[in-house]
């Protein structure tokens, strides 16, 4: 259903402003109607938390009646309200968002909390002491394990993390906030989704390496302990059936995982060849029912003899690791 440009009836209070938002929110089609009349109304005033409460009695100040009929309109269209107001919440952490990058999900907080649980059970000290990053099995070392002569020679260095499809940075900065110890790189194919990333890690003062290529590409000869990735995963014949939020607003790229959306998670099977060693940890985000195939991808590449499935707060299997022990 098309609608027009929201205006704001005559002289109102805030809460009066919300409630006409949020009506007219519902008959545009959006989801969460309150949520989003909120959310926008707390971006335009500038208030939030009790701030934001405090003031629904308060008269809606007119000088902000363009930029609030402007916002609504926007929704109401269908634009997602991180576009609108520029910034969702990740981990703790509020990151910028601009079309250029998908918008962080809840359920990827529970990738990086997993990530950072097992790197820290496999390197308590965030550092490598081995040259094949330490597996007992050495198993992923192409040349099996080292040396007890060899490990003994070794200098230890900082944890490497790579981060396939940086977005936002929503992973890779919340990893090098996190775990300052460790090296924390990531690429994209989309240079305007690394502009966002890099001002988000300077936001947040977390060393991000970012760099410009595809999948493991940009990665090529680097020694890498740690690969995480959230992959575009929707299967391209499915997109057209995704809310109009995602379908029309979202980039492509990072939506399209091809016929049957397990295209990214082949290719980089594939390309871990470029790498000097296969890393020690790989940690996946998947859609529904997906999580089988892309587990048995990880055993028959034979580097890992510990496979993990976490379920995201629906239950549903959201992220595949793979661990060499």
């Amino acid at each position: 259903m098309k609608h027009g440009l929201y205006v704001m009836p005559h002289v109102q209070s805030i809460r009066e402003a919300f409630a006409e938002a949020s009506s007219f929110l519902d008959k545009s089609g959006c989801n969460e109607p309150q949520r989003s009349s909120q959310l926008l109304l707390e971006h335009v005033l500038g208030a939030s938390g009790a701030a934001y409460y405090m003031a629904l009695a308060d008269p809606f100040p007119a000088a902000l009646k363009d930029a609030w009929e402007a916002a609504v309109s926007r929704r109401a269209a269908g634009e997602p309200v991180q576009y609108i107001t520029g910034e969702q919440e990740f981990y703790g952490r509020a990151f910028e968002v601009t079309p250029d990058v998908l918008i962080p999900r809840p359920e990827t907080e529970l990738l990086v909390e997993a990530i950072l649980k097992y790197g820290a059970e496999l390197w308590p000290d965030g550092l490598v002491h081995a040259p094949d990053g330490g597996a007992r099995t050495g198993m992923h070392a192409a040349g099996g394990p080292a040396s007890a002569e060899a490990a003994g020679a070794y200098q230890p260095r900082p944890l490497a993390a790579v981060d396939i499809g940086a977005g936002s940075g929503a992973i890779s900065v919340t990893l090098a906030a996190e775990a300052p110890a460790w090296r924390v790189s990531a690429g994209d194919i989309s240079p305007g989704a690394l502009a966002v990333a890099a001002r988000n890690a300077l936001r947040h003062g977390a060393a991000v390496d970012l760099r410009l290529g595809d999948l493991l590409e940009p990665f090529a000869g680097l020694e890498t302990d740690i690969l995480v990735s959230n992959p575009p995963y929707i299967p391209g014949g499915d997109i057209a059936g995704l809310q109009r939020e995602v379908r029309d607003h979202e980039p492509r790229t990072a939506l399209d995982g091809g016929g049957d959306g397990l295209d990214p998670y082949r290719r980089m099977m594939e390309l871990l060849p470029l790498l000097p060693a296969a890393p020690r940890l790989v940690g996946f985000e998947l859609g529904q029912g997906q999580a089988g195939e892309v587990a048995a991808l990880l055993r028959a590449a034979g580097h890992w003899n510990e496979i993990v499935t976490i379920d995201d707060l629906a239950g549903i299997p959201r992220h595949v690791l793979g661990i060499a022990r």
